[in-house]
This record gives structure tokens, sequence and C-alpha cells, in this order.
């Protein structure tokens, strides 16, 4: 199966030429595919070329509705033909209605905004830290894992687990433990009368699609009760029903004290969030925490509308069915591919592993292929297309994933 080329093109001037204004201009920061993408449809995009792709990268997890859909579309439409930015020196409609539909609909209690999962986390250790200081004689040591990744802020990268994202910055902030992930005695062991929180994501997105073994999430939520220290899971890739239930913590019975949420929420409008049990919310007080457009209108009316349709449609139900399909089709890979080490994932958040580095080579002959798969490490691709993938989407998918890994090996 190769990509498909619409009738006309979608933009002026090819990939190449694109790419080579951007190389002129912009920080050379990111490793890019080689694609310039101009429109989407539902789980397709299309190049300036006008060719087509199922997009599984969905934005890194973050368009949870596809592209262009209507949910989307007129939320933005309505909101910003109304009133798209005031601060948060007043009150707005969208903020509270998002909030109330956030707290309704989770273990927590309260809610603040901001513009990205980076951000949200670090409000999560601002407040723990705060919470410390008043509850726990100043304890301010956050306890994280290998291989976390919690954002690229100095202090988030910081708590993440993957030393090559650390060690051109330092020094890094202090009051931070990593401990090996799944690792419950580990962890135990690295709590002190210091320790204020244990930061988790519920299942590590950007590390591999490394998912917790059984109890372990539990135990570490025993734990911080046994200590009197805050469980902060970050849900910024795991949230929304990205996993099969709408917050990942659902399905591993540890309820957090804080949970930071971002990606998915807004179906592709920059938005993140913190929400926080009473009593651990109630340590922030005015002049604590602030955002210029954190909860801007236009973000909050645009994440009200994806989480209400989310919710309404049952989607987590439908992704646990989708990721379900989406696994079985990839676990039938391993006996045919001995290059295939380990198939893991839970709803649509998967990932395969090889066993040897191919995974750029991969990635490349499914971009040839017309998919586009999120190359995590030289050895592991994952998938995580919009929550509304169609089976028949899926099928597409696996077939040209399984010729693009026999073109690799």
């Amino acid at each position: 199966m190769t990509s498909t080329t619409t009738s006309s093109t979608t933009g002026a001037g090819s990939s190449a030429d694109w790419q080579q204004r951007e190389a002129a201009v912009f920080f050379q920061a990111a490793k890019r595919v080689p694609l310039t993408i101009m429109r989407g449809e539902g789980t397709a995009v299309y190049d300036v070329e006008g060719r087509r792709y199922l997009d599984f990268v969905a934005g890194i997890a973050t368009n949870s509705l596809g592209h262009r859909h209507p949910t989307v579309v007129e939320a933005i439409k309505a909101q910003a033909d109304t009133l798209i930015h005031i601060s948060n020196v007043f009150y707005s409609e969208p903020q509270v209605q998002l909030a109330e539909l956030l707290v309704r609909h989770s273990a927590l209690d309260r809610a603040w905004f901001c513009n990205s999962g980076a951000e949200a986390n670090e409000a999560a250790i601002k407040l723990a830290r705060k919470w410390g200081g008043m509850h726990k004689q100043g304890a301010s040591e956050i306890i994280s894992t290998e291989n976390g990744f919690h954002g690229r802020t100095l202090a988030a990268i910081t708590a993440s687990g993957t030393e090559r994202y650390k060690q051109p910055f330092a020094p890094l902030p202090g009051g931070f433990v990593v401990v090996p992930f799944n690792d419950i005695e580990a962890m135990r062991a690295a709590v002190t009368p210091h320790t204020c929180a244990i930061l988790l994501e519920p299942i590590q997105g950007e590390g591999g699609v490394n998912l917790p073994s059984a109890g372990y999430l539990a135990a570490v939520r025993q734990l911080c009760d046994e200590q009197h220290i805050l469980l902060i899971l970050d849900e910024v890739q795991t949230g929304v029903g990205r996993t099969g239930t709408l917050w990942g913590y659902q399905q591993y019975g540890a309820e957090p004290d804080i949970m930071t949420l971002a990606k998915g929420l807004a179906g592709g409008v920059p938005i993140g969030a913190i929400l926080a049990k009473e009593p651990v919310a109630a340590c922030f007080v005015p002049g604590d925490h602030g955002s210029t457009f954190g909860g801007n209108p236009l973000a909050t009316a645009t994440g009200y509308s994806v989480l209400k349709f989310v919710i309404e449609n049952d989607l987590p139900a439908e992704v646990a069915r989708k990721g379900e399909r989406l696994m079985r089709g990839l676990h039938g890979f391993e006996d045919r591919h001995g290059s295939i080490a380990e198939v893991r994932g839970k709803g649509l958040l998967c990932a395969v592993q090889f066993s040897r580095d191919i995974a750029d080579q991969v990635m490349k002959q499914c971009v040839e292929r017309g998919l586009l798969v999120n190359m995590l490490r030289a050895n592991l691709v994952r998938f995580s297309p919009p929550l509304t993938v169609t089976d028949a989407e899926i099928d597409e998918a696996l077939a040209s994933f399984e010729a693009a890994l026999k073109a690799a090996e």
C-alpha cells in the first residue's frame, strides 16, 4: 500500500521548499519527519503535495477527536466570535463550565487551568511543596521514576527519569529523587521525612508505553497514605479516555491527591489543567500561582465541548474495544516477524519494541505507505491515533505497518 494523492495540492510550494525556509529561521531543536502537513480530516492528514496519511501520532496523543471534528471546529468558531481572552483577573463562563465537568467526572474537587502538560506539572510541584510546608514540617522532596516524563521545563525535566533530557541543562533544581518504575520496595526505601509527594504517570508514555505491574499503583497509593504524603498522577497522556477509561487511575485502584492533564483535553487547542482534592487545593491562596493565557475562554470552551463529547458518547468504552483490535493485530505480527521483541499498550496508546535498532527504518517505511507513527526510541515506535479512529482505519494501519516492517527487516 502506498500513500495516495488528491486531485489538487493544498498549499503553495513543495514540502522541501517549506523545510528549507524553516531551516533558515527556526530553532533547530526538533527532529522532524520530512513532511509538511497542510490539512487534516478525521484520522487522515494531507501534505502540501496532497498525499494522504493515516495519522497514528495525532499530535502526540493530542488530537483526541481527530482533525476538523465538528465539535472542535464549532466550539472554536463560536467562542472566537464571542470572547478569546480576558485573563484570570475576571470570571468567564467556559472556564467554570469545564472545571465543573472535570470535577463532576473525577475523584478531584477543584481545577486550575494553564497551557501545557509541563505547566500543569510545574503547578503540581509547587502545590505539593506548599502542602509539605503547611502540613508536613516543611517537607519538599518529590519522588519520581526512571523513564517517566513530565515536561521540558527545568523542574519538569528534573522530575523526569530520562538522563539525556537533563544532562545539557545542569545545574538542575534540587528536591527530586528518582527510583525505578514498578519497584515498590525502591519507592518505599526512598521515602524520608523530607518527602512530600510521589509523582507518577499511570502508564509511562514517552518512556515507551510502560505499563504498571499488577498492584503497583495501588501499593503506591497505600504507601502515600501510610507515610502521609501526596500522590500526584500525571495523566497528561493517559487522560481523557486514551487508555479505555476516562482517566487512567480508574483502572488501577489509585485515586490521586493531585492530577495533571493536557494533550487531548481540548482536541489540539493548547490547554493544561491541575486538579486536586479539597484539602490540598486549599493550600493555594491568591498570589501563589497564575497564568496569563491559562484557562482563557477559547481554550476552555473547546475543552468543555471536547470533554462533553467524550463523556456523552462514551468514547472510553469505544477506545477499549478499538484498542483491543489494534493490540490483537500487532500481537498477530509477533510470530511472523522475529524483529518484534514486545507489543504493549492499553486502549489507544500502544507500542512495538524491536529486538534491534530498526525503528527509524520502520517509521520511514510507514511514511512511504501512508502511515504516520511516532518513533520514541531507536528500537521502539508508538501508536496513538485519534479516539475516533474507525475499525477500517485500524485495519488499514495494521496492513501498512506490516508491509513497512517487512521492508525494514
